[in-house]
């Protein structure tokens, strides 16, 4: 028997254009294996990740990149929304994506280790017996000594460890950081190497757009992890606004609706996100003591990177 979705998938690829619009009418084999009827398809991003940047709350125009998101998750997504792709050789060195966004825009973005590290540490520590909940493990990282231990999280030691504990500790070792013990020490030494990667990654979109980024939204599941939304904005030294967590859906529903003639414009969803969501500011704190460790920060990427390519 045929694949139905075979039929869908030559539906879209008749058009060029056709990334956040209507499509047309669903073909009548399909209607009909379906029962779905001749219904209007809508495209909406064609990505998660599209349609959560679809749903970024911003109030700046789209196409501007003096803003910049994190769809945060297992995964950190960051990027700036742009017009023109940035095909330099700076953008292969940096190894940044360029993907098509609706209303002919770009992600301009680089996929970051994120939340897997926190991830992977709980699991470790319930095979020791240690079972915590995020909220706990939060709290544990908060009352830990800040800036004692630094990791690349893009390493590949973090990939896929046997026990993220024990890889966290050996690269600590091997690269001459402090060895964090406590659960709490594991975590805020994730938590802060993931914030100083978002600043590196920040700065470097910044050099390929020739634009200071002046506000970062995190949107997705990892928003809610307010401890990684408070050290981003220190990290980072700018204001930090947290929400939507699904982005992902908004994005997609507010972007069919727009296809329909509910909603005028991207500018006009964006709106209705910031109006229908709970979003939470986060403003840079202890940025002195966070300028003073980003250069160790740097230092540690850099021998990580020379190592990977030996």
């Amino acid at each position: 028997m045929t694949d139905p979705l075979v039929d869908l998938r030559a539906l879209l690829v008749e058009r060029e254009d056709f990334e956040g619009g209507m499509v047309g009418k669903l073909r009548e084999g399909l209607a009909a294996r379906t029962g779905l009827k001749r219904i209007e398809v809508i495209a909406p991003a064609t990505h998660d990740t599209g349609s959560a940047v679809a749903a970024v709350p911003t109030r700046q125009s789209s196409g501007a990149p003096n803003w910049a998101y994190i769809s945060s998750g297992t995964w950190s997504l960051l990027g700036v929304e742009v017009r023109q792709a940035a095909l330099s050789e700076r953008a292969l060195e940096l190894n940044v994506t360029n993907e098509g966004g609706v209303d002919g825009t770009y992600r301009l973005l680089k996929n970051i280790m994120g939340l897997w590290l926190v991830q992977e540490c709980k699991r470790a520590f319930e095979r020791r017996g240690r079972t915590y909940d995020y909220a706990e493990l939060a709290r544990l990282a908060n009352q830990a000594s800040p800036l004692r231990s630094l990791v690349n999280p893009d390493d590949r030691a973090f990939l896929n460890p046997d026990d993220m504990r024990s890889a966290i500790q050996k690269w600590c070792s091997d690269y001459g950081e402090p060895v964090p013990q406590a659960e709490g020490e594991l975590i805020r030494c994730a938590l802060e190497s993931l914030a100083f990667k978002y600043r590196m990654v920040l700065e470097w979109l910044e050099e390929l757009t020739g634009t200071r980024i002046e506000v970062l939204h995190i949107v997705g599941g990892g928003c809610q992890n307010e401890s990684l939304n408070q050290l981003t904005a220190d990290a980072c030294g700018r204001p930090v606004i947290a929400g939507p967590v699904e982005a992902t859906v908004l994005g997609n529903v507010l972007i069919q609706a727009r296809s329909a003639g509910e909603l005028k414009s991207l500018a006009e969803l964006r709106q209705v996100v910031r109006e229908s969501s709970a979003l939470k500011s986060y403003e840079p704190r202890a940025t002195a003591a966070w300028n003073g460790a980003y250069p160790r920060f740097i230092d540690l990427v850099a021998k990580s990177a020379r190592n990977a390519a030996v």
